[in-house]
């Protein structure tokens, strides 16, 4: 039999968390509204929980969806940059650190896909030839997406180096057992 009073906080906090980060992708949506006035941009703003994280994305189609792409800038520079700036006023307005995730005109998502072929690909690589794979230099969010895919494939995964080389090896499993 278990103990009651142990099975009921986690519930609490489960929903005290979904509520904290929903009013996370509130305060990020209206931040975000702000400046896409200010930069005369139009776009709506979809907000998410994913991953136990506030998730916000702002979507247009057609020209707008074009014009949305200047705030992503080469190789989702923009957007990281926009990203902390949001996760900034949302600490400013709760207190606390923001680990939110904004992706614009689906870059991310976009990028998501393509990393897991990627590390799908290495992965494959280190299964036929039992030696590690270094991946070229990549930021948290895309290291975060290629450990994911290593460690669904049960193989192991580190980052190495420095910001702003840092990247990932894919290593064997028999790596993780030694």
């Amino acid at each position: 039999m278990t103990d009651p009073s142990t099975e009921a906080p986690p519930v609490a906090d489960e929903k005290t968390l979904t509520r904290r980060l929903e009013e996370e992708g509130e305060i990020a949506a209206d931040y975000l509204e702000e400046l896409l006035d200010i930069a005369d941009l139009d776009g709506d703003i979809d907000i998410d929980v994913d991953h136990a994280r506030a998730a916000v994305a702002i979507v247009a189609e057609g020209s707008a969806g074009r014009d949305l792409k200047r705030l992503v800038g080469a190789d989702g520079e923009v957007l990281d940059a926009l990203q902390e700036l949001t996760r900034l006023a949302v600490q400013a307005r709760t207190g606390e650190r923001s680990r939110l995730m904004l992706d614009i005109a689906g870059y991310r998502a976009a990028r998501r896909v393509a990393l897991a072929e990627v590390a799908r690909e290495a992965v494959a690589r280190v299964q036929e030839t039992g030696a590690p794979v270094s991946l070229e230099a990549m930021n948290p969010f895309e290291r975060k997406v290629v450990h994911d895919v290593v460690a669904a494939a049960g193989l192991v995964s580190d980052s190495e180096g420095e910001e702003p080389d840092r990247h990932v090896v894919i290593h064997p499993a028999e790596v993780a057992s030694s």
